[in-house]
């Protein structure tokens, strides 16, 4: 692939730019944060240069809306009381963003890692009001100014099987699609979407547990618009956890496409610390180019978010570790990684070929390398080929042997 070069920030259209005089227009959104928005001059800044939508980070989850944000009460005591609500902080993220002329994206609804803890003490009848209630709520709080949202994210274990949450055991596996029936009730005109991590290409137990989710939904005549395959990649992965081909996610977001749903990228990161240094680059540019390309040649696709977008902000050093997972420095400088986001968006403009020379039909080229060939690593020996983690509810980043 021909790749801008990075040493000139002020060469060529930015990525905004380049998507307006496309043939095809999708979102381009990055995960904003309060604090930086509010505090690091560049952060806005460079996001609205760069970027046509946005999706609220953390601050519409349901803990930090009603648990954690109202703060405690007077004694000084946490607060228990679903009900209390403070959208103080999201306002101020969805109301810069429609400012600036971008869409927001809600995240998210129903995800049991970010539900508060004693909703879990009640019984089922008042854990499905307490449910509802709070899309209902939220929805109505933003209608007219979200209407995309994540409804349900990662209510599948690892193997593909359900996630043993708090709302499986009370509610059983009918909670994700009232979730869906409750959402398009609060907002009959909102896209709603269920969105989960490593189910990005087929070929593993999670991405068939995830397709068979949906076919299910779908044939239920449950109103579900979309699919979010998140993209939180690490290069030096192996096993279960290298990144797949672009084959394999082009496949993936056409049979999704069949069922009749469009499919975004929804938190993409590429972690590459763990990669010798001087494949690091080489890796995180080819990952986010050729994923991109792959995505582009499917008409359901829709959308590339990122779960940030400069290395200066990210969740990836809270959870995992250091590492420059994003396409903006810490100093907001374009990456490698940036230039080849560019020269995929490119491909969709006037003359252009989507998909150029990446392998999307096989996962080795005619020499017989493999996709990746020049960073991958190599499998340990005796790795695993089956998934324990039955009926897990632990998050991506607490299954420490499949990051």
């Amino acid at each position: 692939m021909t790749l801008y070069s990075a040493l000139d920030q002020d060469d060529g259209p930015t990525l905004k730019e380049v998507i307006d005089q496309s043939c095809r227009q999708i979102d381009l959104g990055a995960a904003i944060l309060l604090k930086p928005l509010k505090e690091d001059g560049e952060y806005p800044i460079t996001l609205s240069r760069e970027f046509n939508s946005v999706v609220v980070e953390h601050h519409l989850k349901w803990t930090p809306l009603c648990h954690q944000q109202p703060g405690p009460f007077p004694d000084g005591s946490p607060s228990n009381r679903l009900g209390r609500y403070d959208f103080h902080h999201a306002d101020e993220l969805v109301d810069w963003a429609l400012k600036e002329g971008m869409k927001v994206k809600g995240h998210v609804l129903c995800w049991h890692v970010t539900t508060p803890a004693f909703v879990s003490e009640f019984d089922p009848i008042e854990i499905a009001k307490q449910l509802k209630r709070h899309i209902f709520t939220v929805m109505g709080h933003y209608r007219g100014r979200i209407e995309v949202w994540d409804v349900v994210n990662e209510s599948l274990a690892p193997d593909g099987s359900l996630a043993d949450n708090a709302f499986l055991q009370k509610l059983g596996p009918s909670y994700i699609e009232d979730c869906f029936r409750w959402a398009h009730e609060a907002n009959p005109d909102a896209f709603l979407i269920y969105n989960d991590n490593k189910v990005e290409g087929i070929g593993n137990q999670k991405s068939e547990g995830f397709y068979n989710l949906l076919a299910d939904l779908k044939a239920k005549n449950v109103p579900v618009h979309g699919a979010g395959i998140q993209a939180h990649f690490n290069a030096a992965g192996t096993g279960r956890s290298r990144p797949p081909t672009p084959r394999a996610i082009k496949q993936q977001i056409a049979r999704l496409g069949n069922l009749g749903l469009k499919v975004n990228i929804s938190e993409m990161d590429v972690r590459v610390s763990k990669l010798p240094q001087a494949l690091r680059a080489r890796a995180q540019k080819q990952i986010y180019h050729d994923i991109l390309v792959a995505a582009l040649t499917e008409p359901a696709f829709d959308g590339l978010w990122l779960w940030g977008f400069t290395d200066k902000h990210t969740w990836v050093t809270h959870f995992y570790y250091d590492d420059e997972p994003l396409i903006f420095d810490e100093l907001y400088e374009r990456k490698e990684a940036y230039y080849a986001i560019r020269d995929a968006l490119s491909t969709m403009a006037i003359g252009g070929t989507v998909g150029g020379d990446v392998l999307l039909d096989s996962d080795f080229d005619e020499q017989g390398n493999r996709w990746g060939h020049m960073w991958m690593q190599p499998e340990p020996e005796n790795e695993p080929t089956e998934i324990t983690q039955h009926d897990s509810a632990k998050p991506d980043w607490e299954h420490h042997e499949l990051t």
